[in-house]
């Protein structure tokens, strides 16, 4: 049985699957977490939290909310695919230009990449008033993670909302995760997400490469090839 020890053995299991999600989602066998020792999540050495950034760099493989709302990799072999079918079915060139859809794949767009905090700031999202909680487990949960579950627009849907559907559209992806450090310079807290366009990560050709197909053809193969690896799924 294949294990996930490394950030090297993260990445070469993404290219061989060729889709990968981070947690499970349903089908046995089809993620990061079930192929990744217990002992390596949420301890003193690294583990996949850490090894995301380092294969994201290396240009093999985009990483965002691809799977049902949730993240993981797809590697370039298959991603050009999945952007060719996805984009037909969410085409962001027919949301209307003040949505604000289309605010904060522009505004991306422009600053070539952005973080999570730096879009919000830019595309004017607003924070929620803070709730009081007895719960002592919300003192783990990480300011970057509250700044995006508290983050809404006035008039419409909350970022991370928007920032999934702009991810499951393949329209943004994650560049890189960048950390906070401590007085000692070590690192602290989760990554915070930098987000930017798939053309501006891996260039418009690479990108494009399956554009001389059909939207349908590229459905076909990916579900052609999806059903091959994953027979166990329904």
């Amino acid at each position: 049985m294949v294990q996930i020890n490394h950030c090297e053995d993260l990445e070469k299991f993404v290219l061989k699957m060729g889709f990968l999600p981070f947690f499970n989602i349903g089908i046995p066998d089809f993620s990061i977490e079930e192929f990744t020792p217990q002992e390596l999540w949420f301890s003193e050495e690294e583990g996949p939290w850490e090894w995301k950034g380092p294969v994201i760099v290396n240009l093999n493989c985009a990483y965002g909310k691809l799977f049902q709302k949730k993240a993981g990799f797809v590697s370039m072999e298959w991603f050009p695919e999945l952007v060719n079918y996805r984009r037909s079915i969410y085409n962001l060139k027919t949301q209307p230009k003040q949505g604000m859809e289309r605010t904060i794949y522009d505004t991306v767009k422009e600053y070539e990449s952005l973080l999570s905090k730096e879009i919000k700031a830019l595309c004017g999202f607003k924070k929620k008033p803070a709730k009081r909680s007895t719960n002592p487990f919300d003192s783990l949960e990480s300011e970057a993670l509250k700044d995006i579950l508290n983050s809404t627009k006035p008039n419409g849907e909350g970022f991370e909302t928007l920032i999934t559907r702009l991810q499951m559209g393949t329209w943004l992806v994650v560049a890189d995760f960048e950390y906070l450090y401590n007085k000692e310079g070590e690192p602290y807290g989760w990554g915070i997400a930098r987000y930017t366009t798939p053309e501006a990560l891996y260039g418009k050709d690479a990108i494009n490469a399956c554009s001389h197909r059909s939207p349908k053809e590229s459905k076909q193969r990916l579900t052609a090839y999806l059903s091959q690896l994953l027979p166990q799924a329904t």
